[in-house]
Order: C-alpha cells, then structure tokens, then sequence
C-alpha cells in the first residue's frame, strides 16, 4: 500500500476546520493506505507553551483522533518527541538546506510578524516537517493550501539530496482536497479557522457544548442578503456555513438551497445548529470513554516503537550515504 503521513499540532483544542480539512479525512485513508499519524509536539514549542497544558493536549488530542475513528490497528499513530529519528534527520536535512529557502516561508513571516524576537525553531521547523515526512517513505500529505509551501520545501530537500548523495528519499506527493478542505473562520470568512483566533465564536470546537456551538453558528457573519446561494465570492460567510452543513450532513449544496429557499438565515442557522451538535455527539462520547480507559497511553506507546522501527531503517540509509562511521 502507498503510505500516508501527517501531523497535527497539540496546541489548544481541535476545530471543525481541522476535523473536515483533514482528520475527517484521515479515517477514510486507513482503509486503503499505510497511514502514519504523529502528534507533532516537538513543532508546538516553536512558540511557547505552558508544560501541563502541553501534556494534556497532546493525550487528549490522541483521544480525538481515536473518537473520530482512527483504528490504531490499521494506523500508527504516535508522539513525535518519542520518536527521536524525527530530530537527528532535522540536523542533517538542515546541513542541506539554505537560509534563503527559509526566508521565504510565509507562515515564517506570519507568525514573526510584530515580535521582538523569535525562536531559531520558528525559523527551522519546516525543515522538522520535511523530517518528519522523509522519515517514513512517505508516498502523500494531506495539506492544506497554507502547508503547500512547506511540502514543495520538502520535495526540494528531498531532491536535492537525492541528487548528491544518490537515491535515498521517496519524493512525496500532496494530497490537498478539492472541497471541504479549507473552512473559514466564523467572524470573517475571508481567513481560515484557526486554533490562533482568540474570538472564543470564531470557531467551533469538536469538544464544545450544544449551547457553545449554537451561540457561534448563530453569531456568524453573513451578509446583508438573506438568499442561501453557495456563492464563494458573493457570498463568503453563507457559503461557509452551507460547506460545514454539506460536510457533516451529506446534504448536497443544490438540496440546501432548495430546502431553505425564500426561509432567511435564520432558519438555515438554527438547522446547521442541529446538524453540528449531531455529528459531534457521538464523537465527544466516544472520546470521554477512551479518555479514561487508559487506552491512549498503551496506543502511543505502541506506535512510537512502529514509528521508531521504520524511521530508523531510513535514518540509518542517510547517515551512510553522507558518510558517517556506522557500527
């Protein structure tokens, strides 16, 4: 099977943008694909990060992942900072890199942005992504359009060592989805929902509350129309909310309109409420229940020691290629 890796940061809670961009996703490419998940905890210290916050997020984000569907016997799914091969590559893939590449980097630019000073990991950490890739003959990435840069940065440091040293990585190609994947952001659908926004309504969580979730949906901008039309430039903010109801209903964009002609916004809201709280029910019982079983822990540990086995036999095939004394 072609094998699939991503990584999600455990950085505050999860959002229907990360669930419908790319987790949604993840479930269906179990089935056919050797898919290997990382809780990317080692990216998340780029910026700060309170300890206790950080362990929490990081178990509790391995719990989603599980509650959404992921089945650890199909998948690995495991911590980067377990798994110390995704480190040592970094280095070396670093020493085949240029600042000028780096320079370039938009989300570099958009998170230094304002600041004083920034960690050097800020500034490196999308060579850490092209590691983490590399690590594990990775065949395709789900990105989103704002990661898309940074896997043409790991498909040039792929090349470029290939080049030197002779084939060594597999060249991974992007798997970026052709609807759904880019939701926006409740209070302006001009920017992606983000984990950053610090309006608590710019977003819906997959572990908020009914009534979290209805004060949101119904506080999201629209326009001054009141027609349900997909209309992505018109129309930003309905169109939105019509690709969150398509997504977790299965309701076809055409049927929502014909459903809600000529009944307004507000009718369409109160529905979407419904539909959101639906599909994130079952989710948050499942993932309270594997919480406290203790099973996250065993399934970490198991998919470090997966992740460890397949990494190491890469690493070592780099480090003889560059010449290092190997025993």
């Amino acid at each position: 099977m072609k094998r699939v890796f991503s990584g999600v940061q455990p950085t505050s809670q999860v959002h229907i943008g990360n669930y419908i961009g790319a987790i949604k996703r993840f479930v269906e490419f179990q089935n056919d694909m050797d898919c290997f998940f990382c809780i990317v905890d080692l990216h998340s210290i780029t910026l700060p990060q309170d300890p206790k916050k950080l362990y929490e997020n990081s178990l509790q984000l391995a719990a989603l992942y599980m509650a959404v569907g992921l089945d650890p016997s199909k998948v690995t799914l495991f911590l980067q900072s377990q798994v110390p091969t995704h480190s040592e590559l970094a280095w070396l893939l670093q020493c085949n890199s240029y600042t000028g590449e780096l320079n370039r980097m938009t989300q570099f630019k958009e998170k230094s942005q304002g600041k004083e000073s920034i960690t050097a990991g800020l500034y490196t950490y999308p060579v850490l992504m092209a590691a983490d890739v590399l690590l594990y003959d990775t065949n395709y990435v789900p990105v989103g359009n704002d990661q898309k840069q940074h896997l043409e940065l790991c498909r040039d440091i792929a090349i470029r060592f290939n080049k030197k040293y002779g084939e060594t990585f597999v060249v991974p190609e992007p798997l970026i989805g052709k609807f759904g994947a880019r939701i926006m952001s409740l209070d302006d659908a001009s920017k992606k929902m983000s984990k950053s926004n610090e309006y608590e309504h710019s977003k819906i969580n997959l572990l908020d509350t009914p009534s979290k979730i209805k004060k949101s949906i119904m506080k999201s901008v629209t326009d001054s129309e009141s027609e349900i039309r997909f209309d992505v430039e018109n129309k930003p903010g309905v169109s939105n909310l019509m690709v969150i109801y398509n997504t977790l209903s299965g309701m076809s964009l055409d049927d929502i309109e014909s459903k809600y002609k000529g009944l307004g916004y507000g009718a369409f809201k109160k529905d979407l409420v419904e539909v959101v709280v639906s599909a994130l029910e079952p989710i948050q019982s499942k993932y309270e229940k594997i919480l406290k079983s203790g099973e996250v822990e065993k399934v970490l540990k198991e998919g470090a020691e997966k992740a460890k086995e397949v990494s190491n036999g890469i690493l070592n095939k780099v480090k003889k290629k560059i010449g290092f004394v190997m025993f």
